[in-house]
């Protein structure tokens, strides 16, 4: 009876472990969202640098991500990498914020199944985008907020 009791408690363990495993998975983001960057083509100098950042959620049920590293807690790290024509790097001028592990749920945001959610900030603000040229920037923080399907964007500063 023992032995059977050791069994189950054990098969109970495994079961449970897995489990959490998985849903973490799916609460942590990424599954069945896109997102969606988009700015204008052309930008006058010194003005406004205005990104668009849209995260859609393509699957039947709600899921989140984490806010941290994208556009919906603003400048509080750098989330892009933007490169200039020549393919050097833009200066970020943003806070870099050190981060306690794991993350809170308040810094988790809910994008229920078909719906979207979006923030526009001026790049301008965080990044040094004040030179006329061409512009490339890809989002490098998937790894930290699990938004890994972002499309690239260029424009150009004249």
């Amino acid at each position: 009876m023992r032995n059977l009791l050791t069994g189950l408690v054990a098969c109970l363990t495994v079961f449970y472990f897995s489990a959490c495993k998985q849903t973490q998975k799916s609460a942590s983001g990424g599954e069945g969202l896109e997102t969606v960057m988009s700015v204008p083509a052309t930008i006058p100098a010194g003005g406004p640098v205005m990104l668009n950042f849209t995260v859609y959620n393509r699957s039947s049920r709600d899921t989140q991500f984490c806010k941290w590293h994208t556009p919906f807690e603003g400048f509080i790290s750098t989330f892009l990498d933007i490169k200039d024509a020549a393919g050097t790097e833009v200066q970020y001028r943003g806070a870099m914020a050190k981060r306690v592990m794991p993350p809170p749920a308040e810094a988790y945001i809910k994008v229920p199944a078909g719906d979207s959610v979006s923030v526009t900030l001026d790049l301008l603000k965080g990044y040094d985008l004040t030179k006329p040229g061409q512009y490339k920037a890809v989002y490098q923080a998937g790894g930290m907020s699990g938004l890994t399907k972002v499309n690239d964007i260029s424009f150009s500063v004249q």
